[in-house]
């Protein structure tokens, strides 16, 4: 049986940091936030990475990321373009409103289906996920006949920025498995308390604990028919929209809804943290730093 590999969602803007934070270096040795990711991933059993980049971007990452990591672990370029796999009336419409956003972490799995034919995880570039997360979910798609999806969730206290908002998706859990997805795009922290404020202007307060996923994902490589025909039925509702994206929670809430997959809920004792806005990368820094001087890594993950 193939090893895991690791799916690396890394096309993102960074509208909200002010810049492309996929490649801000962040560790003594001008490693990224990714590398530590890769690095976990690789200890834990994952045989290949498939990063999902934009094209503009590609000579720049390839110096900053690849050329690092490439020499370690099997890796390959995915490429999320504006016109991949949409359909010509939808590129139309999207080129006459002047639509620039991209479509979202559903497309940009959707666009790396042809580089995955083993179970695999799916992380974002500017999150940093922790040992003991791709350990258990290594060990989990690692295990033969893969069927179910899996998640590994984060307490909400855990993941928020004190920049500004930040966006969650709220996990129900039952008997060890997922339930749902609610997307919330606007959670903050006021006070002691913890809300999300709907586009109404509605709050709805968050305990502390509640479980939220932040894009650490386990499938097995089966669900591709069906995550294109969910992608497929959002284009056909909000593909002519300006900003609408496909979320890959909501795909995810999608196929439990649907009874398409199972989705395993695991747990693991690991911290999150990223870098949503540009303030937070101090912190970013030093957390990296301080798990250096702990010996969980080395000072130069790939130099050693």
């Amino acid at each position: 049986m193939k090893g895991p590999i690791l799916v690396v969602l890394a096309a993102g803007v960074g509208s909200r940091y002010g810049g492309l934070k996929q490649m801000d270096r962040i560790g003594k040795s001008g490693e990224v936030l990714l590398d530590y990711s890769v690095y976990d991933a690789k200890r834990a059993g994952f045989t290949k990475v498939v990063f999902i980049i934009r094209r503009d971007i590609e000579k720049d990452f390839r110096e900053i990321v690849l050329d690092r990591i490439g020499p370690t672990i099997p890796c390959e370029l995915a490429f999320q373009d504006m016109d991949s796999l949409i359909p010509a009336d939808i590129l139309e419409e999207s080129s006459r409103i002047g639509r620039t956003k991209p479509w979202g972490t559903t497309h940009a799995l959707l666009c790396a289906k042809g580089k995955i034919d083993a179970p695999f995880a799916v992380i974002n570039a500017d999150d940093f996920y922790g040992r003991e997360a791709f350990e258990v979910l290594g060990a989990y798609l690692s295990s033969p006949d893969v069927q179910d999806g899996a998640i590994v969730p984060y307490s909400l206290h855990k993941t928020l920025s004190p920049q500004g908002t930040v966006a969650r998706g709220v996990c129900g859990i039952q008997n060890g498995y997922l339930t749902s997805v609610d997307e919330l795009t606007a959670i903050a922290r006021e006070g002691d308390r913890i809300f999300n404020t709907g586009a109404d202007g509605t709050k709805r307060e968050l305990s502390e604990d509640t479980p939220v996923s932040m894009n650490f994902w386990g499938f097995p490589a089966r669900i591709f028919p069906d995550l294109q025909r969910y992608f497929d039925e959002f284009l056909a509702v909000s593909g002519k929209q300006l900003k609408t994206e496909c979320y890959l929670p909501l795909a995810a809430d999608w196929f439990i809804k649907n009874k398409l997959l199972n989705i395993r809920v695991l747990r693991a004792d690991s911290d999150w943290f990223g870098v949503t806005y540009k303030e937070d990368r101090e912190s970013a820094v030093k957390r990296i730093s301080s798990l250096v001087e702990e010996g969980v890594y080395p000072s130069s993950l790939w130099n050693r």
